[in-house]
């Protein structure tokens, strides 16, 4: 099958390619020409586990190729995946341009019938949005679907090609049976329904994840105030096959490209609908308060952070992938900043910059040298390198003996051993 992917960042590179894989003919479309000329070089622009290899073999294979031009990707395609940016607008609500526009550029070099594919996440509404787009600047068939991604950042070619469901949201026998097709090989329910039902399971998803994850940190501070051990509540609840042990991991806060935008775009709805959402609401305030819980944690042990050092470990939003977007770590290291810590970072491929981020920190080449002279270390991403540490070189380069396992990836036993004092998330 041809199918014509537009967007070339986690979502589009990843189903692309693992597409390709599956023997479809791919073309990945992307108006950014730097990195479209970097993927032609076999330079990935963002870092995916499995990614680089998946890209390689699939190029020069054939399956697989890269254009920025729609007049070049569109004609011939039997599916157009859109998976371009959806970012959150100030107001919270979802900034529909490069979707608005990638529509219109279909219509423009539509050939003949084709099945658009709405991979991003939309608004409830956004299919007939893309149809009435598409259909001023064109009078060839076609039918408009959604079909939203569940994809984890750092787990994504695992979570297309061995998927728990796929969603496709479509009033068209015609289109329902392409997509089908596409996905013969995917052995996993496929569940269809309205496009707008479609739409809107994307957001219940995300949204009923991010308060899982709001919940088991409140009650870990809850544990941090009586005594108990949020990893034993934890496991005693996971156990429950109603509850389940995913996303009761308590820690930082939830950040990167999709909670944070969904969680502000499905209460953005709520609003535009005259529906209050109470529960969603508390889970975003629950989020923000986990970031500052952390830093006003460690002010506390240090007796203030004014003239202190801290070796942040960690920029990412989570490991196994360089997207600092709404990362919790960032949100630490600019607290501990502003409230006088000179902070040094590091992380195995994340950044942050004073472009992107409005901080200036300084990047160590390795953890040791993050926490060179430091009063105290912050393991804010969990990389699994920062579960091997070799503690008793961290105590030998630090001044102070303070670890805050943000992320509860050590041991008591091993930062006892060598004269650390531990603080951990929900344990007193």
């Amino acid at each position: 099958m041809r199918v014509t992917i537009i967007g070339t960042g986690y979502v589009g590179l990843v189903s692309g390619a693992c597409l390709a894989d599956l023997g479809h003919s791919v073309m990945c479309l992307d108006t950014d020409e730097v990195k479209i000329g970097k993927l032609l070089q076999g330079v990935m622009p963002i870092y995916e586990p499995g990614l680089e290899e998946l890209v390689k073999r699939n190029v020069q294979a054939g399956r697989l190729k890269f254009t920025t031009s729609f007049h070049e990707g569109i004609p011939g395609a039997e599916v157009i995946s859109i998976a371009v940016g959806t970012p959150s607008a100030a107001d919270g609500s979802v900034d529909m341009q490069y979707v608005d526009a990638a529509a219109k550029m279909i219509g423009q070099a539509l050939t003949g019938y084709a099945v658009i594919a709405d991979k991003s996440t939309v608004p409830v509404g956004t299919s007939e949005r893309v149809a009435s787009i598409i259909r001023e600047f064109t009078q060839h068939e076609f039918d408009v679907v959604s079909n939203p991604e569940f994809l984890r950042e750092g787990h994504a070619i695992w979570d297309f090609l061995k998927p728990a469901r796929i969603v496709i949201g479509s009033g068209s026998e015609r289109a329902k049976d392409v997509m089908r097709g596409m996905y013969a090989h995917i052995d996993c329910p496929k569940i269809v329904m309205d496009a707008r039902s479609a739409e809107l399971t994307k957001y219940a998803s995300n949204a009923f994840l991010a308060t899982k994850i709001s919940f088991i940190n409140e009650v870990s501070h809850l544990c941090e105030a009586v005594g108990a051990d949020v990893e034993a509540v934890a496991a005693g609840m996971g156990s429950d096959p109603r509850i389940g042990k995913e996303f009761l991991k308590a820690g930082p806060g939830w950040g990167g490209s999709c909670f944070p935008k969904d969680v502000k775009a499905f209460l953005k709805l709520g609003e535009a609908n005259n529906h209050p959402m109470p529960v969603t609401s508390a889970a975003l305030a629950m989020n923000k308060l986990a970031r500052s819980r952390v830093v006003d944690r460690l002010e506390k042990e240090l007796g203030g952070l004014a003239g202190k050092t801290i070796g942040i470990l960690g920029v990412a939003f989570k490991g196994n992938t360089d997207d600092t977007r709404e990362s919790p770590a960032v949100d630490i290291i600019r607290q501990c900043a502003e409230r006088g810590a000179k902070v040094t970072v590091y992380d195995p491929e994340a950044r942050v910059s004073l472009e992107l981020h409005g901080i200036d920190v300084p990047h160590a080449a390795s953890p040791y040298e993050a926490v060179l002279k430091a009063d105290a270390v912050v393991i804010a991403t969990e990389w699994e390198e920062f579960r091997t540490l070799d503690l008793a070189k961290l105590k030998q380069v630090m001044v102070g003996a303070l670890i805050f396992d943000a992320r509860n990836l050590l041991s008591k036993e091993a930062t006892d051993k060598h004269g650390f004092k531990h603080l951990r998330i929900g344990v007193r």
